[in-house]
């Protein structure tokens, strides 16, 4: 009798203890959905803005041209703006830090790196706006954090989830911006806590901008083409030259910014030196394909035409802009990169033209932020699933190859690449 006592408050204690955690389950999954919807909405919102006003800049500086001789005064602006609300320009590596360390996001910096990216691309400096994107989406995260008292764990995920939404309004890649922001963060581990928000926070931020016209960023490749070996080994070599490309990209713009930091301390004149350059290049080349995002090479790239100097050149006067204290963000110029240097190696080697331009694209993406299943997804969303085992060979080998080395200070590479081991350390 007492045998059945015991096994019947036994069966009691396990139903309740179930019970308890499946109301911590179902709890936390509301909580995280909502918060999620709030950011997506939120994050659509900023991101549909930040997409205007960098396509009425752009707009603004193909009708006049002459706007790009006001490029160093307009990086004098920005300089003066910084100072004058008494901020320390923040990137993406503040973001990232907040993501894994207990730091703050002034939430001040966000109309900053909206106004600044927005002055960058109207008067022509070589910068994307997806680094803009996600400083504004962390800082976005990180202020509802306060705002909701979470504790430093679940600022993290907000943080992530910010990333996630004006990523994903801007570039209209919602799986992308998702995965992104939970890989991008430390190389070798997801945080599958962050799925649920960050997938709805995408979608809902995807959707919102969409219904606002903030058109998706596609260059849709159409049938398959199939698989053979002597195409996947193309593929492969234009991957490894875009990892190559990746490290010379990265090491440019971290060893340029310190540099110039020391040969120019006075970031009045560093900017106004950086500008000059920028313009006197334009001029001497007879052409502005090298200024602003350059989304419209990438899409010449696409069908098969691009410079064979177009990548080194587009590298060049990237590093003018974003060492010498423009705003915006590297990831676009690193596409470009990419599709101009994968569509040249891509004719040499054989493959289809946009085929070529594709694999570049994502083998530069890949090796210059580590992210190879956002890669993966990046390329299903922006050019079709159909050539998606392709895309995944670039990644692997862009991904291996790249080394050690990183777009981001604070980005970590907590499990090796080449091995089933713990080094946790942050990126070349």
């Amino acid at each position: 009798m007492d045998s059945e006592k015991n096994a019947a408050g036994g069966y009691k204690s396990l139903f309740r203890r179930h019970a308890n955690l499946t109301v911590r389950y179902m709890r936390t999954f509301v909580l995280w959905a909502a918060a999620g919807l709030v950011i997506g909405a939120l994050g659509g919102l900023i991101g549909t803005a930040f997409c205007y006003a960098i396509r009425e800049a752009t707009q603004l500086r193909g009708a006049y041209p002459w706007l790009l001789y006001f490029l160093p005064a307009g990086g004098l602006l920005i300089v003066w703006l910084y100072r004058l609300r008494g901020m320390h320009p923040t990137d993406t590596n503040g973001v990232l830090l907040a993501i894994h360390a207990p730091t703050s996001v002034p939430g001040s910096t966000a109309p900053l790196i909206f106004v600044g990216t927005t002055i960058t691309h109207l008067f022509g400096g070589s910068a994307g706006r997806e680094g803009a994107a996600l400083q504004l989406g962390g800082v976005l995260g990180y202020q509802l954090g306060r705002v909701l008292r979470l504790d430093e764990k679940d600022t993290h995920l907000i943080v992530m989830c910010g990333m996630s939404s004006v990523f994903s309004a801007l570039f209209g890649s919602p799986l992308t911006a998702a995965v992104f922001a939970m890989e991008v963060a430390s190389v070798g581990i997801l945080h599958f806590s962050a799925i649920l928000p960050c997938l709805t926070a995408s979608l809902t931020a995807a959707y919102l901008a969409s219904a606002l016209g903030a058109a998706a960023e596609t260059f849709p490749l159409g049938a398959a083409v199939p698989f053979t070996w002597a195409s996947a080994g193309s593929v492969a070599a234009v991957a490894a030259a875009c990892a190559v490309l990746s490290i010379v990209y990265c090491i440019a713009l971290r060893q340029g910014g310190k540099a110039l930091g020391k040969g120019i301390p006075n970031s009045y004149l560093r900017v106004f030196l950086g500008g000059s350059a920028v313009v006197l290049l334009s001029l001497a080349l007879g052409t502005t394909d090298y200024n602003g995002a350059g989304m419209d090479v990438i899409a010449a790239a696409m069908q098969g035409h691009a410079r064979p100097e177009a990548f080194a050149l587009k590298m060049l006067f990237t590093v003018l802009t974003m060492t010498t204290g423009y705003k915006g963000g590297e990831i676009v110029p690193a596409m470009f990169i990419g599709a101009t240097a994968g569509c040249v190696l891509g004719n040499l080697f054989g493959l289809a033209p946009g085929l070529g331009a594709a694999v570049g694209l994502l083998g530069m993406f890949c090796g210059s932020l580590n992210c190879p299943i956002s890669a993966i997804f990046l390329g299903v969303e922006m050019f079709g699933g159909a050539n998606i085992q392709y895309y995944a060979i670039a990644a692997a080998i862009s991904f291996m190859l790249s080394a050690n080395f990183g777009l981001y200070k604070e980005q970590k590479i907590v499990y090796s690449k080449i091995r089933a081991e713990f080094i946790n350390r942050y990126t070349d």
